[in-house]
């Protein structure tokens, strides 16, 4: 089954050969990061949210099915843009090792961002959006940045920088929305670009905030959403389940919901400030009451209006792209930094219940039951690292440089292969040091034999820990545990739903994974412990 793109969209995308291109043509890169979204959200992942300009996008180029993430915001951006596991680059905690985790943790000399690669190949570098990396933006190689540093409230530019300095917009700023504002300097910077350096490439990391908590939305883009989730989180995953299926993007069950599973973090008081309507678990929808349906459907619904809006504004940077004639020859590249997330609390202004729920003076976050089917067919959310929380679409598109259209590609695949794939693509060799400092070998893997065809790319492993949760896969088999609990076994050839527990049966498989996982620990310690910059 293919996805409906309307084909008044399918214009914009009518290509230039590749034969006519400058043999010798160093290919443009935008990479574009949602937070917060999860797997199953957009419309070519299954997803009922309209979102006809990523769809369109992978109509006309690939859709990996196997892509990974590191569960959580700032471990995925820190390995998006060093080709490196967060612990390795001492930005996520690693048990031992002080002074690493969070915003704390700073990279080692040898780590820098992939601008610093680019750079000397004659890329510009421009960002729009989150940040959540150590250091300054332009410090991190890049030449123009909007920096989002508001998290709290779509509707307010209030403590954002640009080019590291802070923002002071003229005017009325009434109509601010952040993922709105991210789309705008995108576009300010290519408009820059074609009009100053037409004869450079250029590299783009687009950032968006959406639809990360807390769930704020333009009120036209709610009331689309308005009374779609009545039906509950039950009939949206079996919905979306089916659609995926008959996509061809995976052959498992779907996953069991874990109905005393709640949020990662447990915060009483939030429950208090939402009222009644607000849930822990994610229960059968019958046993909800009405104004707890109510409540929930309409959290969804925000959800739902900050994909979409991400939709739009994407379209239009593509249309920009389209405009300055670069759109052929650029690789663009669509994930999520960690699945859909189960949290609920009330942070920065509060949450005002009388206030239109979307709204500024509001502060809501999506929850355990809505999330697991924004994870569609996957268990669990954010933080943990079982497939739900580290599974993200990657939509790739680059008419110029890839012939396929509309394909699947099933390879496992990680935000740390970004890196070296640019790199290739851009004719770049990493070099054996930086600033005097041996740089030690990387994880990641090029993606670029997978843009050919749907080959599986060579590696040794994939590797996870996050907040104590742990996992590695080897080939078709997956060790994981939450933080606390024993290893569990599954094979994701026939069970990425992750709910038949192999451990028991195969013990032997169990050490032999449990001691790669050891040993990478071990390598990511004897990094981490080397001083940061």
């Amino acid at each position: 089954m293919k996805f409906a793109v309307p084909p008044i969209l399918l214009l914009a995308l009518a290509s230039t050969p590749p034969e006519a291109l400058a043999a010798d043509a160093k290919p443009n890169v935008v990479f574009i990061l949602a937070d917060d979204m999860g797997f199953s959200d957009l419309g070519c992942y299954g997803g009922e949210i309209e979102t006809p300009n990523l769809d369109r996008l992978a109509e006309h180029g690939l859709r990996f099915t196997q892509f990974y993430n590191t569960a959580r915001c700032w471990p995925t951006r820190g390995a998006l843009l060093t080709g490196y596991y967060a612990q390795q680059i001492r930005r996520d905690k690693m048990p031992g090792v002080p002074r690493t985790g969070g915003i704390r943790g700073r990279r080692q000399a040898w780590a820098p961002l992939l601008p610093h690669f680019l750079k000397p190949e004659g890329y510009r570098c421009y960002h729009s959006g989150k940040w959540h990396i150590d250091g300054k933006v332009l410090a991190g190689g890049f030449d123009r940045s909007f920096n989002t540093n508001n998290q709290g409230n779509f509707f307010s530019p209030r403590g954002n920088s640009l080019d590291d300095r802070p923002y002071r917009p003229e005017g009325d700023q009434s109509d601010y929305y952040a993922t709105v504002a991210t789309a705008d300097f995108a576009i300010e910077f290519l408009q820059e670009h074609a009009e100053q350096h037409a004869d450079r490439p250029f590299f783009q990391y687009v950032a968006f905030i959406a639809p990360h908590f807390p769930l704020h939305a333009l009120p036209e883009d709610i009331a689309k959403y308005r009374d779609a989730y009545l039906e509950g989180w039950h009939t949206m995953r079996q919905a979306r389940f089916e659609r995926q299926r008959e996509m061809g993007i995976h052959e498992t069950t779907l996953s069991p919901l874990e109905t005393k599973l709640g949020p990662p973090y447990h915060f009483p008081d939030a429950f208090e400030k939402l009222g009644p309507g607000e849930a822990r678990f994610p229960v059968p929808w019958k046993d909800l009451t009405e104004e707890q349906q109510r409540f929930q459907a309409t959290k969804m619904a925000i959800h739902a209006a900050m994909v979409d809006r991400m939709d739009h504004e994407i379209g239009r940077i593509v249309k920009q792209l389209e405009t300055m004639g670069a759109l052929d020859n650029t690789l663009i590249c669509f994930a999520s930094d960690n699945g859909a997330s189960a949290e609920i609390m009330v942070r920065n202004g509060g949450h005002d219940p009388s206030a239109p729920p979307g709204s500024a003076a509001s502060y809501l976050c999506l929850g355990p039951g809505f999330s697991s089917a924004c994870n569609t067919p996957f268990r669990r959310h954010k933080t943990w690292v079982h497939e739900g929380g580290i599974s993200t679409p990657l939509v790739v598109h680059w008419p110029a440089g890839i012939e396929a259209r509309g394909e699947l590609r099933h390879t496992p695949s990680h935000v740390v292969d970004v890196v070296p794939t640019v790199l290739e693509l851009a004719g770049v060799e990493k070099p054996a040091e930086w600033k005097e400092t041996p740089i030690p070998a990387a994880p990641g893997r090029s993606l670029v034999p997978a843009f050919a065809k749907d080959v599986a790319i060579d590696r040794d492993h994939l590797w996870w820990l996050h907040e104590g949760h742990r996992a590695v896969r080897v080939g078709d088999w997956k060790l994981v545990a939450a933080n606390g609990d024993p290893w569990e076994l599954y094979d994701l050839k026939n069970d990425r739903a992750e709910s038949k527990n192999l451990a028991a049966s195969h013990p032997e498989k169990v050490r032999e994974l449990a001691a790669r996982w050891e040993r990478q620990l071990d390598e990511a310690k004897r990094l981490a412990a080397q001083p940061a910059e």
